[in-house]
């Protein structure tokens, strides 16, 4: 579990990199964005991992890694903006954004850890590939739960799919750090 928690924090230090440079870029644009919109970007993302995985060849020369950072990154805003309200400023500020990220980010690897021991880390023995289709999956939930204004009856909400899916895709990008294609 200790190499695990290792090659989690190196996975997740790349994508709070981007996200730190990105909120200096841009702000926090992103905060316009519906949820909906935001698994819908999401949605994109994986089914181009995806497509990639089943055709074996690429057209646009971006790694697949950056996809799969794109993911992470794109759940932790959904995440801050379920927990953010229309009264919070769309400005959020460098800072702030950061620290939202942050913690989002740590509910996702306490979430891994329990997971890990609960599970044993079952998925090391998973392909990339069903990480993938389990990230789609929970995509095609979220929308539903979206689609039903937010209710479900006995399963997790938003904020669970969204945490797992965080936690896929860094697992993905520990598999291409070891090798697996």
């Amino acid at each position: 579990m200790e190499n695990t928690l290792k090659q989690y924090d190196r996975a997740v230090s790349k994508c709070k990199d981007i996200f730190a440079k990105k909120t200096k870029d841009y702000g926090t644009a992103w905060r316009i964005l519906r949820t909906t919109s935001l698994t819908d970007q999401l949605f994109i993302k994986a089914s181009r991992i995806r497509s990639i995985e089943e055709l074996d060849e690429q057209k646009i020369e971006e790694a697949v890694d950056s996809e799969y950072i794109g993911l992470i990154n794109y759940s932790a805003m959904a995440l801050i903006q379920l927990n953010l309200t229309e009264n919070d400023p769309f400005e959020l500020g460098e800072e702030k954004a950061t620290t939202l990220y942050n913690e989002q980010i740590a509910i996702a690897r306490q979430l891994m850890m329990d997971k890990n021991h609960d599970y044993g880390e079952a998925w090391r023995d998973m392909r990339r590939s069903s990480l993938t289709d389990l990230i789609l999956m929970k995509l095609l939930r979220v929308k539903q739960i979206e689609d039903n204004k937010g209710k479900t009856l006995i399963s997790e909400g938003l904020d669970a799919n969204y945490l797992d899916i965080i936690n896929y895709a860094v697992f993905a990008l520990i598999k291409i750090e070891e090798g697996e294609g």
